[in-house]
């Protein structure tokens, strides 16, 4: 990917990584306390939106703690040379199950999240068996930003990684292609791309890739479903991820950043949503990282992934510079994202240079 532009003097091509995962945590953790409120509730409880303050301790939610879970198993696939679905499988699926185990287990996780690491906690189950294949919930892609940073991957590479990351736990089509679309979008940022660009960059990716079924990474997964073909299984994923783009596109046009994000491009429940509006927040205020992750925050739906999916946007084109110190300084798991993010971005600025035309 060649991007040029304001992501060299933005920083974010030397610290996109540290600036994603960091951003990500904060706007769990901005919107952990607001999920499942309405914007005046919201109003009422934080004040003016524009001013809201990170909540001391700034604990995150299962958002983060998936999003490590699957930086650790990448890390780990890493170790043991190319990256492909034989070396992904089990180290990601070990680290979901051992979120799926652990005691901080307890930040209201997503019920198809536990339900099918509870499977995929049995060794001799196959993995496809675990996953839902009913369910595009946002949990498929509220994690899937390890798979935009981790430096060294092909563009096939990213975009298998992101599909069967999702397919573990999520295996509705929409689910696999929002999760490669929101990849494809940390990507991008991290090498340069335009903000104002992104929305018809990714109506491109989502034309390229809208008939393509990764088999290699999938194999037959699409079978669970009532498709007559692996095409027509993917396609209804990446024809919804299409439909919010479009909404997206009608929101943009006609900016309204004092109103609920939600009701331009849906609550977020779902991960086709969750792309949307997150994407809708960051673009609103491109230049302006902590007030996107605030308007994100201060949403009537799944304000938590709605914010988390923000700040990895907004953190991958600006870097860690994007976050006051006194934030970042107190964010839960704040050692981990540290190491994850400045190993990945010390390599890519070895591999591309430091430079935004990677």
């Amino acid at each position: 990917m060649g991007f040029t532009g304001a992501a060299a003097v933005a920083g974010a091509t030397t610290s996109a990584a540290t600036g994603a995962l960091m951003g990500l945590a904060l706007g769990d953790a901005l919107g952990f306390p607001t999920e499942f409120d309405d914007v005046p509730a919201i109003l009422a409880k934080c004040g003016p939106w524009r001013r809201m303050a990170l909540p001391d301790p700034a604990l995150v939610t299962d958002d983060t703690q998936m999003t490590l879970a699957l930086g650790r198993g990448l890390r780990t696939a890493l170790e043991h040379g190319e990256p492909g679905p034989r070396s992904l499988v089990r180290p990601v699926r070990d680290e979901y199950v051992a979120w799926w185990r652990s005691p901080d287990n307890d930040r209201a996780p997503g019920a198809t999240c536990l339900r099918a690491c509870e499977l995929l906690s049995d060794p001799d189950r196959p993995w496809a068996e675990a996953g839902r294949i009913g369910s595009k919930g946002c949990g498929a892609n509220m994690r899937v930003a390890p798979v935009g940073l981790v430096p060294g991957l092909s563009p096939q590479q990213r975009s298998g990684a992101a599909q069967l990351q999702s397919a573990l736990t999520h295996g509705h089509p929409t689910a696999l292609a929002a999760s490669d679309l929101t990849a494809y979008a940390v990507r991008a940022l991290a090498d340069g791309a335009p903000p104002a660009g992104l929305p018809a960059l990714l109506r491109a990716y989502a034309h390229e890739q809208r008939t393509v079924y990764r088999e290699d990474w999938l194999g037959d997964l699409w079978r669970q479903a009532q498709d007559p073909s692996a095409t027509a299984f993917i396609t209804r994923g990446w024809d919804d991820c299409l439909g919010a783009l479009d909404r997206l596109d009608a929101a943009l046009a006609a900016p309204d950043p004092e109103a609920d994000p939600c009701l331009a491009t849906g609550a977020g429940w779902i991960a086709e949503e969750a792309l949307a509006t997150g994407l809708l927040c960051f673009l609103l205020f491109p230049d302006e990282p902590l007030t996107a992750l605030r308007r994100a925050a201060c949403s009537s739906g799944d304000s938590d992934s709605i914010a988390c999916l923000t700040g990895a946007f907004a953190g991958a084109w600006w870097g860690a510079g994007a976050w006051p110190e006194d934030w970042t300084a107190r964010i839960e798991y704040r050692d981990e994202l540290l190491a994850l993010g400045e190993a990945w971005d010390v390599r890519d600025a070895g591999e591309h240079g430091g430079h935004a035309d990677a």
